[in-house]
């Protein structure tokens, strides 16, 4: 029952954000990295904050410098979507979002300085990856959904985050993909920078709280689709001498997108059913050790990296004819 009742407070204070979102002309207009022609409500994502909010009121306060690291970093997105802030601002706010998860993971009290470094500036950039991936209809709910089942079935064993979280969050997806998981142009809203954002910085809390329990850390494969899409788009713009700062139309979602001319709903389909089939082998086919989920993490690597090379090979073949 109590389910129930916060999935129609989430889907009430959806449908109030449309209202408001309409109000004040909260849209996404069509731009070079864009796969839509129409414009579009935006922020729609912001149901994972929602979700976040009224998780901790009905089940307590548990986890209050997670609280607030979301709310930082989704809320400093959403006056962005209204209002575009600098670079500079955004990635001071991130960076100190993410320092607030680490408190509420115990990392600054479990690694060394150079350690928490390199940790903070790998997860801000993981979450600017899923940030950078939202780009078609239903990848950021659909993919999204991928990364919380493999999540949900681990945690049963390994209770390494309060499942209730899990539940909530698929249940705020779930809302969000109703509105969002439709063919080009036909998308109630988008995520917007609060969606995209702040679903990268639970999902990323979650799997951290994973990598914290167990001390493995080739849990992140539970990323990995989006992180060598985002990862070789960002090698390919810096070879061609690009602004990484700028909107670009690199993505392999993209280019299936608009140079394969394949739907947004296929597009998303691939990316959650690779994420899925990738993550179930690693949880159901590789044995629970270290050195064998290394060597899984290899091969994963060494098959989507030339796939990406080869759809980026067919793109610059479609473009010169």
């Amino acid at each position: 029952m109590i389910y129930i009742i916060i999935t129609l407070i989430l889907v009430a204070a959806e449908l109030a954000y449309f209202r408001i979102a309409s109000r004040f002309g909260i849209v996404d207009v069509p731009n070079v990295r864009s796969s839509h022609s129409a414009d579009v409500l935006r922020g729609g994502g912001i149901i994972f904050l929602f979700g976040v909010w009224v998780w901790s009121a009905f089940f307590g306060f548990a986890y209050l410098w997670f609280l607030l690291s979301v709310t930082l970093a989704a809320g400093i997105s959403l006056v962005d979507d209204i209002s575009p802030l600098s670079i500079s601002v955004r990635l001071v706010a991130q960076f100190i979002a993410m320092a607030l998860l680490f408190v509420q993971l115990g990392v600054f009290s479990n690694a060394t300085w150079w350690m928490v470094t390199l940790a903070l500036v790998v997860c801000v950039g993981a979450a600017n990856i899923v940030n950078f991936m939202d780009g078609v209809n239903g990848i950021t709910g659909g993919y999204t959904m991928t990364v919380l089942v493999p999540l949900y079935l681990l945690n049963r064993e390994l209770q390494f985050v309060d499942l209730s979280l899990i539940i909530i969050t698929a249940i705020a997806d779930a809302i969000f993909c109703f509105f969002n998981f439709r063919p080009k142009d036909k998308a109630r809203c988008v995520a917007g920078d609060v969606g995209s954002i702040g679903i990268a910085y639970i999902m990323l809390f979650m799997i951290l709280s994973l990598v914290m329990a167990t001390g493995d850390v080739t849990y992140m494969i539970f990323l990995i689709v989006y992180g060598v899409d985002g990862c070789m788009t960002i090698c390919h713009r810096i070879l061609l001498h690009e602004n990484l700062g700028q909107a670009h139309p690199r993505h392999a979602f993209q280019i299936m997108a608009n140079e394969l001319g394949m739907s947004h709903i296929s597009v998303s389909l691939i990316y959650m059913g690779l994420q899925l089939a990738i993550s179930s082998g690693f949880i159901l086919l590789i044995p629970a050790t270290t050195a064998a989920h290394w060597i899984y993490l290899g091969v994963v690597l060494a098959v989507l990296i030339p796939a990406y090379i080869f759809l980026l090979s067919i793109a610059s073949r479609m473009q010169s004819t």
